[in-house]
């Protein structure tokens, strides 16, 4: 059995944030990525990032992840990298136990960072496992990793950043975006988004949802619905949309599988996305030496999830006695800048739901 001072369980933009403050200040550190890559959705994400210089504003994220593993590269020495590897649990002993290439191992770390991010939520209608109907996520790693058009005619389900991002990355693949929906009376993205698909003639219709999926033996045309008020369908305002693809993008639930099987204290909360960790203002969980990062701890933004990781991998490093002159410094300009993100109307709701699960 292999022993390490820190491991980080996933390496996009959180957990290698994580990784690289971690053995910056001298930690043994090992990263277990379940894909054959780092940067996680960095690797899918073409458009420039908001924020500030910290948070590589108006940098692209597939640039990004370049970035953060040339600097983790700096401290080479002190980081292992293993992918193709998923965390199959983590066991009272501290053990991790890992599936790598059809092997099985065990990791003894003394601290852990969970960052395993996200999966996307689905909606509920007939037909809804026609082929042709994706989530967002699978779109953009069909589009911008692997380069390959996913259809011609996209009906965009969700109307918040990710669905109105990816509706602007179709339109410059060429691919004809027919209109985004979305349940909620109002636009969830940022209006900068919205504004560039509206001046590419997609309309946004809110208060819509999905009634009906049509195909044989692949998606054909979607019939969509108004709803009023109440969220409850109007019946006698049904449209049909002819589209070979349907993209659904309504909102992510954090990957927080192996947090329970520890027993950290879990919440539901709403406001980040579906059950989520208790944590202190160090990202440190209920159970001493488990941190979080990312959208584990609350469905944010890729700017907060690298921030949280800084946070994480500063303070668990600190917690094994690897110090440095500037730690409180430190901190206290992460949690600045996490406050920073979180300003204004848009962070409201993840100020809400953090008032719930920080102790």
């Amino acid at each position: 059995m292999k022993t390490v001072e820190i491991a980080v369980i996933g390496g996009g933009p959180a957990g290698l944030s994580a990784a690289i403050n971690a053995a910056s200040l001298g930690a043994k550190v090992a990263i277990i990525e379940r894909d054959d890559q780092l940067g996680g959705q960095l690797r899918k994400q073409t458009h420039m990032f908001f924020g500030s210089k910290e948070q590589y504003a108006s940098t692209r994220g597939i640039d990004i992840a370049v970035i953060l593993q040339e600097e983790l590269k700096k401290y080479r020495n002190n980081v292992e990298i293993y992918t193709d590897a998923t965390v199959l649990g983590i066991y009272e002993d501290g053990v991790l136990t890992i599936e790598q290439g059809g092997k099985y191992m065990k990791l003894k770390p003394e601290r852990i960072i969970v960052a395993t991010g996200a999966s996307e939520k689905f909606l509920a209608f007939p037909n809804n496992d026609l082929p042709g109907i994706y989530g967002a996520g699978a779109v953009q790693t069909l589009m911008n990793i692997y380069g390959v058009k996913p259809g011609n005619n996209v009906l965009m389900v969700g109307a918040g950043n990710i669905g109105l991002i990816v509706s602007y990355q179709l339109m410059q693949a060429g691919v004809n975006v027919k209109a985004i929906i979305d349940a909620a009376p109002k636009i969830g993205g940022y209006l900068v988004h919205a504004s560039k698909v509206r001046r590419m003639g997609i309309p946004i219709l809110t208060s819509h949802s999905v009634k009906y999926a049509h195909g044989k033996d692949s998606l054909e045309k979607v019939t969509i619905w108004q709803l009023d008020d109440q969220w409850k369908p109007i019946v006698g305002t049904e449209q049909d949309i002819e589209a070979d693809v349907m993209c659904i993008s309504v909102g992510l639930s954090p990957l927080a599988e192996l947090l329970w099987q520890i027993g950290c204290k879990m919440v539901f909360v709403p406001e980040l996305g579906g059950h989520v960790p208790l944590r202190n203002e160090n990202m440190e969980t209920s159970i001493k030496g488990i941190y979080i990062a990312g959208d584990v701890a609350g469905i944010e933004e890729a700017s907060s999830a690298m921030v949280e990781g800084r946070l994480a991998g500063l303070c668990a490093a600190k917690s094994l006695g690897y110090d440095t002159e500037n730690f409180e410094k430190l901190r206290h300009e992460y949690l600045a800048q996490l406050n920073s993100l979180r300003s204004g109307p848009v962070g409201e709701k993840i100020i809400k739901g953090l008032s719930k699960v920080t102790a």
